[in-house]
């Protein structure tokens, strides 16, 4: 059996939660034994990079060459399913190529355009809602990465429950602390992070409640009494709302936003953070908290979405449209030390139950199923 895989995701250099995703599962099945006759095709609008491009026995790179910006899935690789298809073809970040009937296994993040429109242009809102629409309708199988999703898709589109196979992601294990560099002053210093602060890892947009985390920040700062507040370190991206967010940034004291981490700094800040708060409103999984409590750190996140899922009970949580409840819940942890420490035992517990061995071994089953 011939497998395509859409590695365009994976194959790009800065990597956020569906790129990394991608890279992670592409890993891990390459370490899966084939059976005589199986294959791997990576599809790529450019050359594989580093060491998504050191293939096995049985693994094929086909880079699609493709000079316009946007498209590549929808005119390129539609144009490969059609005259030169695999046997099956998976696409591990939402949307499928249109215009092919070779048979698809999909995986679907979350339904976020549904739920923040606003965050969308209306091409946008168009196209997410037509690409979904098609992926469910036509693909095989349809991957989700917890039982939150799979039901947010049984509600808002008509898909059998038998098509959707929740299957949690993963925590890259060799970027826990073991091999955090012995330096993390240098790392610290590169960003201009000082001890002690809390934590935030993801895109700087409203659904990720970053004005709602900033606020909370804000009343905690006036707390009264006489104990150090730690100061708020937001890494990531700015996406939709960031005007706003940053208005807010700039009026407030303590904030330090420091953009885009580079992958190999991830273990030194969530060690030496004091907790990651996670305050979004809608995730269809959650990989900083994975990241933050394999690299022991103590996470505070919103009781939304699947967050509740990926938590467990080796975390606290408050309600994201409460700023009073996220300044309490941050409040507590600066206050309680055993409280910390209980935190990061049941945390290193809780990531184990998640690899990205264990999710590439379930999706190779379902690819091979169909």
């Amino acid at each position: 059996m011939i497998i395509g895989i859409d590695a365009s995701r994976a194959n790009r250099e800065q990597k956020t939660g569906i790129e990394w995703y991608s890279y992670h599962l592409i890993q891990e099945l390459k370490k899966i034994s084939l059976a005589p006759g199986d294959k791997f095709i990576l599809y790529t609008p450019f050359k594989l990079q580093g060491s998504l491009a050191e293939l096995p026995i049985n693994w094929e790179e086909r880079v699609l060459k493709w000079p316009p910006k946007y498209l590549w899935t929808q005119v390129r690789l539609a144009w490969e399913m059609i005259f030169r298809s695999p046997d099956l073809l998976f696409v591990p970040a939402h949307c499928s190529p249109l215009f092919s009937w070779v048979k698809k296994v999909v995986t679907v993040h979350d339904l976020g355009f549904k739920h923040f429109p606003k965050a969308y242009s209306w091409f946008q809102r168009f196209f997410y809602f037509f690409s979904h629409y098609w992926s469910l309708k036509m693909a095989q199988q349809i991957i989700v990465p917890s039982e939150f999703t799979k039901n947010d898709i049984l509600k808002n589109f008509c898909s059998p429950k038998g098509k959707i196979t929740v299957i949690p992601l993963g925590y890259a294990t060799e970027k826990a602390l073991p091999n955090i560099p012995l330096d993390i002053d240098l790392v610290l210093n590169k960003y201009k992070i000082k001890k002690p602060f809390f934590f935030y890892l993801g895109r700087l947009e409203k659904k990720k409640n970053i004005i709602g985390l900033i606020k909370a920040y804000q009343k905690l700062k006036k707390y009264n009494q006489e104990i150090e507040i730690p100061s708020l370190v937001l890494g990531g991206k700015p996406g939709y709302g960031y005007t706003e967010i940053k208005k807010e940034i700039l009026a407030s004291e303590d904030i330090n936003e420091i953009g885009y981490i580079d992958s190999e700094d991830l273990s030194v800040l969530y060690s030496s953070a004091i907790a990651l708060v996670f305050p979004s409103f809608y995730e269809g999984f959650g990989l900083p908290l994975l990241e933050a409590m394999a690299n022991n750190c103590p996470v505070l996140t919103s009781n939304a979405g699947s967050l509740p899922e990926v938590g467990g009970d080796a975390v606290l949580y408050f309600n994201p449209r409460d700023p009073e409840d996220i300044k309490n819940v941050m409040l507590k942890i600066i206050k309680n030390k055993g409280l910390r420490e209980n935190l990061v035992e049941k945390g290193k517990k809780r990531v184990q139950s998640f690899s990205w061995q264990k999710c590439s071994q379930s999706t190779k089953k379902v690819l091979f199923s169909n």
